[in-house]
């Protein structure tokens, strides 16, 4: 049997809010466990939330970037849920009429653009931190469990996809494509590694070319790009292994474990009934005014996609234009050099390239670089008008990177400057020539093969500063002189 994978992904956002999503504790992650907390956050009897504007107005940014439908007024629900490091044994979330609804983000993977579907994205408050005890960190193998509410009402949105995504590779991509989003909105830093970014999948299969799902498996604990692609493989694996040998595939949870590289079983899967959903008593509906939506919608920046398609449309090759829609400091470089007069080839390959070695190399952020992109502009037109040789000008790059100064700067103080003048290459031209008489004639009489040797002789006497163009030119026009 050929079995066709059916994906949908949840993931959560972590918001880069100041405070959390219900009360006025500050953000902090770094504080000593149990420090940032409140009666609010703690879920003790009496204690009233307080929704916080700039989180609802971002999640609604980040509908919006999506193509998503707002909604006119929204509402808040309990989920009843019971789990340690939940305080209220309930969390603050939204049901069935989410600030933003439907949508879809097209991501590019495999060689194709696929369209993903959004079917809902709504806004809901973090639980606590729960550390384990043990061996493998994991609650079945520990000894005890150490509960740091810090993180318990901080802003997270939840962005859940239609079951469009086919592949692992797919899956990824998307995960890539709304990280890019996300970070151009400015919402979060998005970072995997300290969980900003943490992804939940539903997978089911069934048979290619049939409409019908089969039973559904949601993953959990993916937290980065690699364990999400890598156990969606193994899941895929896991269930089509089953399903051909006369297996049913179990509706339920499943853990992703990162050092074992597998799923293991967790719980029932739960519906949406499991959970009691019910309006939120303390807090009322919010209403997103028409002249609320009007702002977000002018604040939101130039996304991923049109990027791409901008950077394709100045001359900047595929690659490069993944390099500089991914790091946005070198956007904004790339985009300062354009508008200064450099080519957008030319200023992407230096950016791409020199320049992204140079930060790796010395470990320096783009943002912090001392380069502009008038001094990039200058640098392309200085090889384009013939000041530079290309070699040099990776030398001159080099120097402005140190902070040694301008390009034109850097160049005389290197003494780097390519001679470019005809009077003085023409007397060079000729001393070579008549210090290699035979190669002069050889060429002459149409052997082009010394040719290159008689512009090596050139620059060696020029001290690698002529212009190997113009060199080229004066010595086929002179040698049968």
């Amino acid at each position: 049997m050929t079995w066709e994978a059916v994906i949908g992904i949840e993931t959560h956002v972590e918001l880069s809010t100041r405070s959390k999503m219900f009360c006025a504790c500050r953000v902090d992650f770094d504080a000593e466990p149990n420090t940032v907390t409140c009666p609010v956050c703690l879920g003790l009897p009496g204690a009233l939330p307080v929704p916080n504007r700039t989180a609802v107005e971002w999640a609604v940014k980040l509908g919006l970037a999506l193509e998503s439908t707002i909604a006119d007024h929204s509402v808040f629900h309990r989920k009843n849920y019971f789990y340690g490091d939940l305080p209220k044994n309930y969390q603050i979330s939204q049901f069935d009429i989410p600030f933003c609804a439907g949508g879809h983000l097209d991501v590019e993977a495999e060689g194709e653009t696929v369209r993903v579907g959004i079917t809902r994205v709504h806004l809901e408050e973090d639980t606590g931190k729960s550390t384990h005890i043990g061996e493998s960190g994991r609650i079945h193998a520990a000894s005890s469990t150490l509960i740091d509410f810090n993180r318990s009402g901080v802003p997270l949105v939840e962005v859940v996809t239609e079951p469009d995504i086919r592949t692992p590779a797919h899956a990824r991509a998307y995960a890539e494509e709304l990280r890019r989003v996300v970070l151009a909105l400015g919402i979060s830093d998005a970072k995997l590694e300290e969980g900003s970014l943490r992804f939940d999948a539903n997978v089911s299969l069934r048979p290619a070319g049939e409409t019908a799902f089969g039973a559904k498996v949601e993953v959990k604990n993916m937290n980065s790009l690699r364990s999400l692609h890598d156990a969606l493989a193994y899941e895929i694996e896991r269930q089509a292994a089953l399903l051909d040998g006369g297996g049913a595939v179990q509706q339920e949870t499943r853990h992703w474990d990162e050092e074992t590289g597998r799923s293991e079983p967790g719980r029932s899967k739960e519906e949406s009934s499991d959970y009691r959903y019910f309006t939120e008593p303390d807090l009322v509906p919010i209403e997103i005014g028409a002249d609320v939506l009007g702002r977000l919608r002018s604040e939101i920046p130039e996304l991923p996609a049109a990027r791409r398609d901008r950077y394709r449309a100045a001359g900047v090759a595929d690659a490069a234009v993944g390099v500089l829609v991914e790091e946005p400091s070198l956007g904004a470089l790339f985009d300062e050099a354009v508008a200064a007069g450099a080519g957008g080839g030319a200023a992407a390959q230096w950016l791409t390239g020199e320049v992204v070695a140079h930060l790796r190399r010395t470990g320096t952020d783009p943002a912090d670089a001392p380069l502009t992109g008038v001094a990039l502009a200058e640098l392309t037109a200085m090889v384009d008008g013939g000041d530079l040789s290309a070699t040099a000008a990776k030398d001159v790059l080099a120097g402005v990177l140190d902070g040694e100064g301008s390009p034109r700067q850097v160049a005389e103080a290197r003494d780097l400057l390519q001679v470019s003048d005809e009077g003085a290459l023409a007397e060079m031209v000729r001393r070579v020539l008549a210090d290699h008489p035979d190669e002069a004639q050889r060429l002459a009489g149409g052997d082009e093969k010394v040719a290159g040797f008689l512009v090596g002789q050139v620059m060696r006497t020029s001290g690698g500063k002529a212009d190997p163009t113009v060199v080229s030119r004066l010595i086929a026009d002179m040698a049968g002189e």
